[in-house]
């Protein structure tokens, strides 16, 4: 039986990371009017429109500077990786696809999309933590 590991387990942390995330993305609307999906942000800079470039690669840059700052500051964070280079790509391109074919990723339908109630974010979460779920079992219990 599984049991939660109490040494790495940060629930303060976590709820402040949400709430923050939640807060952001309720400003970003309110001030912007736009939906603080980050694959929609991106997806935007590789079909440009005039006057929407701007506000999109600082978007992107901000994403990019935070982690630099942070490791800056209070150093690199500890993370162990257990899969090789190969896992990580094809994972990475599976994320890729999968934000594809629903139209949004984890965090636009799971923050943006339910927050507004739409009908398609809540069954596009639903089917993302599904698979998440059945894919952690098969690959903890069925084929190891």
């Amino acid at each position: 039986m599984p049991s939660i590991d109490w040494i790495h387990f940060t629930p303060w942390a976590s709820l402040a990371g949400g709430l923050l995330i939640g807060l952001a993305a309720a400003i970003f609307i309110l001030v912007n009017g736009r939906i603080l999906g980050v694959s929609g942000i991106v997806g935007g800079l590789l079909r440009p429109q005039s006057g929407d470039v701007g506000w999109r690669l600082w978007f992107i840059l901000g994403m990019l500077a935070a982690p630099i700052l942070w490791t800056l500051l209070a150093g690199p964070p500890v993370s162990n990786i257990d899969s090789g280079w190969t896992t990580l790509v094809i994972a990475g391109l599976l994320v890729g696809l999968g934000t594809r074919l629903g139209s949004g990723c984890t965090s636009g339908h799971g923050v943006c999309g339910i927050s507004r109630l739409s009908p398609r974010s809540l069954v596009a979460t639903l089917i993302f933590m599904a698979v998440g779920f059945i894919t952690v079992y098969l690959i903890r219990h069925v084929l190891s």
